[in-house]
C-alpha cells in the first residue's frame, strides 16, 4: 500500500512536489483544511512565501492543526518557505508572520539575497550517496542547530542548509524542481523505517 503524503497546498511549489511524491512511489495529497490531514502518513510544508503561506493557514485555521500533526511524531519536511515556518526561531520574521515553532533551529530569511541573487551548487549530502544538485531561491540559513537536531548538508563554507530532528526534516533549497527524487525517498524512507533513518 502507497503511504500518503501530505503537501501543503495554499501557496507555492507544491505541484512539483507531487510529481516527485508520485515518482518515488507515494500517493501525494493536497493539504487546504485540517480535515485534508485525515489518514495521511507524513507531510510537506512546500516553498513559497513563508508569510503567505502562514497567514492563509491562520485564517483557515490549518495552523494548529498542523504543529499537532508534527507532535504526533508523524515525519514533516518543511523546504525553503517551509523551514521557516517550522522554526522556534527567525532572524528578520515580521511581527505579524505566524509560525509553527517545531524544530530547534534559528533561521535567517533570505539569507542569501534576493530571486536575482539565487544559485544553484552540487551539495555532498552522506544520506543520499552520491552529491545532490541544489536550487536554492530567495533561500532561507539555519544559523543554530539546538540539541539533537542533526546538520545533513552544508556550503563549502560550513553554512548549514539541510538538517532533521527527529520526525521533522528541514532543506534550504529546493529537491523537488531538479527531477531528482532521492530526498523524497529519504522522507518516505523516515516513515517505513519509524523516523529513525532515511534511505
Amino acid at each position: 500500500m502507497k503511504p500518503r503524503i501530505g503537501v501543503v497546498a495554499l501557496q507555492g511549489a507544491f505541484i512539483e512536489h507531487e510529481t516527485l511524491l508520485a515518482q518515488a512511489g507515494a500517493e501525494p495529497v493536497e493539504v487546504r483544511l485540517a480535515q485534508d490531514l485525515d489518514g495521511l502518513d507524513g507531510l510537506i510544508i512546500p516553498g513559497g512565501e513563508s508569510t503567505s503561506i502562514g497567514k492563509v493557514a491562520r485564517r483557515w485555521g490549518l495552523l494548529e492543526p498542523l504543529r499537532s500533526f508534527a507532535q504526533s511524531g508523524k515525519p514533516v519536511w518543511g523546504t525553503c518557505a517551509g523551514m521557516i515556518l517550522m522554526a522556534k526561531e527567525v532572524t528578520g520574521r515580521g511581527v505579524d508572520q505566524p509560525g509553527l515553532e517545531l524544530m530547534d533551529v534559528t533561521v535567517r530569511r533570505n539569507a542569501f539575497g534576493r530571486q536575482v541573487d539565487s544559485f544553484e551548487v552540487d551539495l555532498d549530502i552522506p544520506a543520499l550517496g552520491k552529491p545532490c544538485h541544489a536550487i536554492f531561491i530567495r533561500a532561507p540559513l539555519i544559523e543554530r542547530l539546538g540539541e539533537g537536531v542533526e546538520p545533513l548538508a552544508r556550503l563549502e563554507d560550513g553554512t548549514v542548509v539541510a538538517a532533521r530532528q527527529g520526525n521533522l526534516l528541514a532543506t534550504s533549497f529546493h529537491p523537488e524542481l531538479t527531477g531528482d527524487d532521492r530526498f523524497h525517498r529519504y522522507f518516505l524512507g523516515m516513515i517505513k523505517n519509524g523516523n529513525q533513518a532515511g534511505l
